[in-house]
């Protein structure tokens, strides 16, 4: 018998036992869904992490580890081991190889979420997902001291709108007993979700993070410090003491290995200036070990579908006696009835294995640019690859290896049995 038409009786005797056919099929269709989804948004939370901040040549800040300075300059998490003082960041900025600086500070919080405080290059020079710049939904950037901008988070979460008053808190925690009650900020933009840690800012100018500590002691508020108002605050020219680090373009880019290392070996002050790009590939390095292991149990998920397809079909081999030696008996050959067990076993995980493959595709479409304004996970690809052929290849290779073992055991029974199996 031809292998065409061994594929065909094997196609028409699952179509006999299709319901347990379709349960199987579908359960090889969830475990390659599982798989090549965790595969897909893995290789795509890469590129998004890696993306988060570009165009930026240097982060400069208080000497400690690159990675803590990435966590707490770029992803708002961890606190500063110190600041830099304004001179510094004056010097630095009039050297002739910078071609830009934008500074940040940090140290106050609104309802969870951080405060930056920051100028209006900001909105200019912060780049993600490979060069797209920053943009407003609604609105505009700070003019006024006591302007504010919002990411789309906290406009989400909080459900802010334009001209919304807010009160900002002293410290980071989402708690805070210290508000700057006496110094409300209007809200005078809201930006577009860009699935970075900008989504979740509050953004003031630099003078307004001195602004709402001014008369304070030693971190804590005085009675002076309660009694100043937003008006006699506006006719204060405002001079940060210092901030907490530095965004930093060259003029050319063959000059920031050079710029780096002066900066590392500033004089005046102890200094990191770090290359965001490695710095972020270091970061993914150190939690790579989930990715891992996400991979290996979605990996150990397909094994389990592969052992479902040898079980369902050995548990119908008792079933079968009768029809494996009827086809003996009319003169199939041994290579007839392993090819036939193996070409089932086969047809099962390919359809399995292509359905899934269907249905991850098709869920992307429906929920990937949600998960990316949501969560800043874009899906690696939209639509299958090499990749995803071959790992339907991959299964469809195992499952035939597999169902030689039943492919075998019918062959010795109907060997056996000859026409005598009674049902």
């Amino acid at each position: 018998m031809t292998l065409p038409n061994v594929i065909t009786l094997a196609w028409k005797s699952l179509w006999a036992r299709r319901f347990t056919a379709i349960l199987t099929i579908l359960s090889i269709a969830m475990a390659t869904l599982l798989f090549l989804s965790v595969e897909n948004l893995r290789q795509g939370a890469r590129a998004s992490f890696e993306r988060t901040i570009s165009g930026t040549d240097l982060i400069v800040g208080a000497r400690s580890s690159p990675i803590n300075l990435v966590l707490y300059s770029v992803f708002q998490i961890g606190d500063p081991t110190n600041n830099i003082t304004w001179e510094t960041v004056e010097d630095i900025s009039a050297r002739p190889d910078i071609g830009w600086v934008v500074p940040i500070s940090l140290g106050d919080s609104h309802k969870g979420y951080r405060v930056v405080g920051t100028t209006t290059e900001y909105f200019e020079r912060y780049k993600y997902a490979g060069g797209q710049s920053l943009e407003f939904a609604q609105g505009r950037e700070f003019n006024d001291i006591f302007d504010v901008v919002v990411g789309a988070q906290v406009a989400r979460d909080l459900s802010y709108a334009l001209d919304g008053s807010i009160v900002l808190s002293h410290g980071l925690g989402s708690a805070s007993f210290v508000n700057h009650e006496n110094t409300p900020f209007q809200i005078t933009g809201i930006l577009e979700p860009t699935g970075t840690p900008v989504d979740r800012s509050v953004l003031v100018s630099l003078g307004a993070i001195e602004a709402i500590h001014a008369g304070w002691q030693n971190g804590t508020p005085t009675p002076a410090s309660r009694a100043a108002t937003p008006e006699r605050l506006r006719a204060i020219d405002f001079k940060p003491e210092s901030v907490t680090a530095l965004l930093i373009g060259t003029k050319s880019k063959i000059q920031v290995l050079r710029l780096q290392r002066d900066l590392n070996t500033y004089s005046q002050e102890p200094l990191q200036a770090v290359l965001p790009g490695v710095a972020l590939s270091q970061l993914w390095n150190m939690v790579s070990i989930v990715e891992r292991a996400l991979s290996l149990v979605s990996a150990a998920v397909i094994i389990v579908g592969l052992i479902g397809i040898l079980t369902s079909i050995l548990t119908t081999l008792n079933e079968r006696r009768r029809e494996m030696s009827i086809l003996r008996s009319v003169g199939a050959r041994g290579r007839t009835i392993l090819g036939l067990l193996v070409s089932e076993a086969a047809l099962l995980a390919w359809l399995g294995a292509c359905l899934g493959v269907i249905l991850l595709y098709v869920l992307l479409w429906i929920i990937g640019p949600s998960l990316e304004s949501r969560f800043g996970i874009a899906p690696a690809r939209l639509y299958p690859g090499w990749f995803d052929l071959c790992v339907i290849g991959v299964i469809t290779v195992l499952s035939s290896i597999l169902g030689l073992i039943p492919a075998y055991r019918a062959l010795k029974r109907s060997l056996a049995d000859g026409l005598s199996v009674r049902v």
